[in-house]
């Protein structure tokens, strides 16, 4: 394993916020507009003022940190991002006096989190939601067809997926109304158009592209990890009522294109690289564009936990990994290319719901309490089939490099009552 780094910023290698994890993500404050930084312990580090003030030198046609979002800096490619977090991390070391002894610029470099505000870290042209984790396909299937039937014919051999929508992606702290639709009340009865009764979370993780394929060649499988920028926590809020009438026979539609939520701080793929684990062997071996050996997951800790309207307890509903994916992210892009299609810098990519393979590893209520069949009690007396008004959503993720645990921050959201 590579040699922890530390930092000279208080308090900050304890922190999920560490010069080992460095993610990036677009602040602003009440006097100034929307720029880049970078999270380090309870700060946020002004990259746009480091490269104003030539602590940061790049030779590009735009400054790379003075952007409302992370395009620009993310369609520059592998070898640029490491070298910019290489160099943050040299002026953030113990070692370094750059920053460490400039005490005029580390006092308006070095922003408190908790006097910013977050924006969406990437204008996102494109998102597209996979279904790639094996329990949570087995789940549902076994809910809505039989045991023997769970796995639909295809799902081993490609990556399932459909196209989301990028206008109603949102980031974390905004609140998320309830969805209206046509529901079926009855089965004999025709549908009524209301409120969602059955909303849901989806656990899953966010994947930013960086660097895309403008030509339309397929990007290989064994190459896709250098369009890898990020990731972040990402919520595919779900209405599930209105999703069992409208979804056969192309799929869901209102029933997900209401609200996406993802967490603000992107990581950067060189800090998960640190943590990757391999995968098994895959069993019907895929198709040869989409196979890779050895295929690897970052081995990331998620939980979701419920707090209820008027409640200060929250609940943790969900336990699970992302090595519970059975398709890797460079098998996702493999295959969203591999047909000529474009992927740009910022489209996002979202893993589908991650689920493990015990109750308490499940990623969504509709899993949890079979369809709503079996309701969970929370920690404060409460029982959820499915989301009600008021209630908070919060997703978060770890991983463990080597004494310390690093992370993304939280994805949190609240259930607004439908307009």
């Amino acid at each position: 394993m590579t040699r922890e780094l530390v930092s000279f910023v208080e308090k900050s290698d304890d922190s999920l916020f560490s010069i080992n994890n460095l993610p990036y993500g677009v602040f602003y404050t009440d006097k100034s507009s929307p720029r880049i930084g970078t999270a380090i312990g309870s700060y946020v580090l002004d990259l746009a003022l480091l490269e104003k003030e030539k602590l940061i030198v790049t030779h590009h046609e735009q400054p790379l940190f003075n952007q409302s979002s992370l395009n620009y800096f993310a369609s520059l490619g592998p070898d640029c991002w490491s070298d910019v977090r290489r160099r943050v991390q040299t002026l953030l070391s113990v070692d370094n006096d750059e920053l460490q002894g400039n005490h005029a610029l580390l006092q308006r470099a070095l922003i408190p989190l908790c006097d910013v505000q977050m924006a969406l870290p990437f204008k996102i042209e494109g998102y597209t939601d996979f279904y790639a984790a094996l329990h949570h396909a087995s789940n549902v299937g076994k809910l809505f067809r039989s045991h023997e039937n769970a796995l639909l014919p295809n799902w081993r051999y490609l990556p399932v997926a459909y196209n989301g929508r990028a206008s109603t992606v949102f980031p974390s702290g905004t609140d998320i109304m309830r969805p209206k639709g046509q529901i079926k009340l009855s089965p004999d009865a025709p549908p009524v158009y209301q409120p969602c009764r059955k909303l849901d979370f989806e656990l899953e993780l966010g994947v930013f592209i960086g660097g895309g394929n403008p030509d339309g060649r397929p990007i290989s499988v064994h190459n896709a990890r250098s369009h890898l920028f990020g990731c972040v926590l990402l919520n595919d809020w779900s209405a599930r009522d209105i999703q069992a009438f409208e979804y056969q026979p192309l799929g869901p539609f209102l029933s997900k294109s209401f609200a996406t939520s993802i967490s603000t701080w992107v990581v950067p793929f060189d800090a998960l690289s640190l943590v990757m684990k391999n995968l098994p062997e895959q069993n019907p071996r895929p198709v040869e564009y989409l196979y890779d050996s050895p295929r690897q997951l970052p081995d990331i800790k998620l939980l979701v936990e419920i707090q209820p309207a008027g409640s200060n307890i929250r609940t943790i509903v969900c336990e699970t990994s992302s090595t519970e994916l059975y398709w890797s992210l460079e098998q996702m892009i493999a295959h969203h290319t591999v047909n000529n299609c474009i992927l740009k810098t910022g489209d996002l990519l979202g893993t589908g719901t991650i689920s493990g393979p015990v109750k308490e590893s499940w990623g969504s209520l509709l899993e949890i309490t079979l369809d709503g069949k079996e309701p969970i009690t929370l920690d404060d007396g409460n029982k959820r089939s499915f989301l009600l008004d008021g209630d908070k959503v919060i997703i978060t993720g770890y991983w463990e490099y080597g004494s310390h645990k690093l992370g993304f921050g939280s994805l949190e959201s609240t259930v607004l009552p439908a307009s």
